[in-house]
């Protein structure tokens, strides 16, 4: 490609009224070097797994001195490498190296070569920025005699290749990566609910009238809850009238009845060992002593009860209390329980969900019903994630159709450990419904929606896209299956293709020269 070509993208984006456009085309810039302009330079693009090299050089004469305009992208991030040391070698019967520490701006690293003698070489282009090292080879190249003049007779015909520059791609965020060759099956994309596994509900009702004790912490809703964890105390009503005096008056009589037992108790020992009643009698009124004693804790005991039960604090002895626990983990999605609070029993005052394990309802149109034996797997798109979900196991399939919406329900089950999914959210669920087949596939984001027409953009050298339409195919992870002018390996832009077709549309005269 031409430098007219590409300084016609610089020119194209600058002219565009967007907002993130401008901002690529003001600010700072790194220090511009002229590159005279020659049709006949030499451009190379490279990828590895850490680095993209972009580099413009000319033809080179033995004795002469030619600029190398290198271009590094950090692939992590698609950002200009903005410090480090790049080398270029010529590899042969006389290696040389020539190297530049430090860029002239980011990413941007000018080298002047110089090469001794004519004679054929490889040529590599190495990069060492401390914690990113990275070698590229790209060949062998020719180094012509000294006093040669390259031969400029046959250029390359004019393409429809879209220019645009390294410094406008980093600016605005441009990515890319690589299509790839890989089985995937057809499938079918249906509405979803996320919903509780089975026995991962629980309601937590009070099982006894009476009052909720306030010395508790509360539990609010969204809470994490453990199995077994303490929920809630009631102290119970009393169960004997609200007549104090009543009970008071029970615990005076069964006090004196006391007494009185202890007192005969007290003859009847000294009877029996003088020996004028038998043994058969101090048993018995042992026995009755128990027994008043008895009455006496039970009376005493009401008496307590009814005054917990007017206060809700419940102080005199906890285990007159009923504590709710927690029959299962997870977290509150419903609480009615107020500190203090009267209740009635069977009252509901919490309800617990398990999330550490949820299910994937799903509603299957009638008309896909056929398809459903042939089901090989699934996953879940859920809003806000980069990726699906792997599906864990299929539960069960409905067989009852629902007359309003013409479905049957589906249930996955899904591990959710980290509980980044929540009950009752909207989901998709993509079931696969046939055997794998291969095809050249490529991320999702690259997919552009052209006036309808489905189009993807390829990165054919550092500073230059095509234009590709594809026919959509198969999805699974995030990945469409693509069938078109696409290869497995070359590479697609996976963010920022709306400002690549942008310049696409642009009617602009091309300009001559390019700045770096």
């Amino acid at each position: 490609m031409s430098r007219r070509a590409r300084t016609y993208g610089w020119i194209l984006i600058c002219a565009l009224p967007a907002g993130g456009l401008a901002a690529a085309c003001s600010g700072s810039s790194p220090a511009a070097t002229e590159v005279p302009e020659a049709e006949d330079a030499v451009v190379e693009t490279r990828w590895s797994e850490r680095t993209e090299l972009f580099m413009e050089y000319p033809p080179l004469v033995a004795g002469e001195t030619g600029r190398f305009t290198v271009h590094f992208t950090r692939l992590a991030g698609f950002e200009p490498v903005r410090a480090g040391r790049v080398e270029v070698r010529l590899s042969g019967a006389d290696a040389q190296a020539f190297e530049v520490d430090g860029p002239d701006g980011p990413g941007h690293f000018g080298i002047d070569v110089t090469p001794a003698r004519a004679g054929r070489y490889s040529l590599s282009v190495a990069l060492d920025a401390g914690t990113l090292a990275d070698r590229h080879e790209l060949g062998e190249v020719e180094v012509l005699p000294a006093g040669t003049t390259p031969d400029r007779s046959s250029e390359p015909p004019g393409d429809e290749s879209i220019p645009f520059l390294k410094e406008q791609q980093w600016t605005l965020g441009i990515a890319t990566a690589a299509a790839d060759m890989r089985p995937i099956a057809d499938s079918l994309v249906i509405a979803a609910n996320i919903e509780p596994r089975t026995g991962g509900r629980a309601d937590v009702t009070t099982p006894v009238t009476g009052r909720l004790a306030d010395d508790l912490p509360p539990w609010p809703v969204g809470a994490p809850v453990s199995r077994g964890a303490t929920l809630a105390e009631i102290v119970p009503h009393s169960g004997h009238g609200e007549d104090r005096p009543e009970l008071e008056l029970a615990v005076a009589e069964a006090r004196n009845a006391l007494e009185l037992v202890r007192a005969d108790r007290a003859r009847v020992e000294r009877l029996v060992a003088a020996g004028a009643l038998p043994e058969r009698r101090r048993l018995e009124s042992g026995l009755a002593e128990r027994t008043a004693e008895a009455r006496l804790a039970a009376a005493e005991e009401h008496l307590a009860q009814l005054d917990a039960t007017r206060t809700g604090q419940g102080e005199v002895g906890h285990d007159t209390r009923f504590v709710l626990r927690a029959p299962l983990s997870g977290v509150v999605a419903e609480s009615d329980a107020t500190a203090g609070a009267s209740v009635e029993a069977g009252a509901r005052l919490f309800r617990l969900v398990a999330v550490d394990r949820v299910h994937v309802v799903g509603a299957v149109p009638e008309a896909a019903l056929a398809r459903i034996d042939d089901l090989v797997g699934a996953e879940l798109n859920v809003p806000g994630l980069a990726a699906p979900l792997p599906l864990d196991r299929l539960v069960a399939v409905g067989r009852v159709l629902d007359p309003a919406s013409r479905t049957v329900p589906i249930t996955y089950e899904l591990r959710n450990p980290d509980r980044r999914i929540a009950i009752g959210q909207a989901v998709s669920l993509r079931m696969f419904v046939s055997a794998a087949t291969e095809a050249v596939t490529v991320p999702e984001s690259a997919i552009v929606d052209d006036a309808g027409q489905p189009v993807i953009f390829v990165q054919v050298e550092g500073e230059s896209f095509e234009r590709r339409a594809v026919v959509l195919g198969n999805r699974e992870g995030g990945s469409v299956q693509v069938a078109g002018d696409i290869a497995p390996g070359e590479r697609v832009v996976v963010r920022g293709a709306p400002f690549i077709r942008l310049a696409a549309l642009s009617p602009q005269v091309p300009a001559h020269g390019h700045v770096h």
